[in-house]
């Protein structure tokens, strides 16, 4: 793997250690709890990041919104065990499918089917971005919304 590649890596690898931390304050029963009523439950947010690595690197890799929508509806989490198990699988499926991309591959240019386009290394970028969007917003979710400090490190 490429030693850019090798950094993208390891910043997934700290969002993701430090979601898990967060989903360690929890339990299932927290699943259903909707801070803002016309949002997402933190259940949802919690599947929707499982399923960031495997979802962006379909996109990447020039899935259309047909596929996507029907990626998306194959999968429901019942518990928090389900969602960690997808969230480490899916990243691990990434690291093992990055891995086997060339210096030339990393730089080919992909379409999504909304019409951006980045070169593969920077849709690998782009999955940095969203989990730590989204682990931003579960993290405000916990401590502002149902007064649960994590106590997790964000940051190295």
């Amino acid at each position: 793997m490429y030693k850019y590649c090798q950094g993208t890596m390891h910043q997934m690898e700290v969002a993701i250690t430090s979601i898990i931390g967060m989903m360690d304050a929890l339990t299932d029963e927290d699943l259903t709890k909707r801070p803002t009523p016309s949002k997402h439950s933190i259940g949802e947010l919690l599947s929707h990041i499982a399923l960031i690595c495997r979802a962006d690197d379909l996109i990447a890799g020039g899935a259309g919104q047909e596929e996507m929508t029907a990626f998306y509806s194959s999968k429901t989490f019942r518990s928090l065990v389900d969602i960690r198990k997808e969230l480490l699988h899916n990243f691990h499926s990434l690291k093992e499918g990055t891995a086997a991309l060339t210096d030339e591959m990393l730089t080919e240019e992909m379409t999504s089917y909304w019409g951006v386009t980045y070169t593969r290394f920077e849709w690998q970028v782009e999955i940095v971005a969203h989990l730590y969007h989204h682990r931003g917003q579960l993290h405000a979710m916990l401590v502002h919304c149902i007064d649960r400090d994590p106590q997790v490190r964000l940051f190295e």
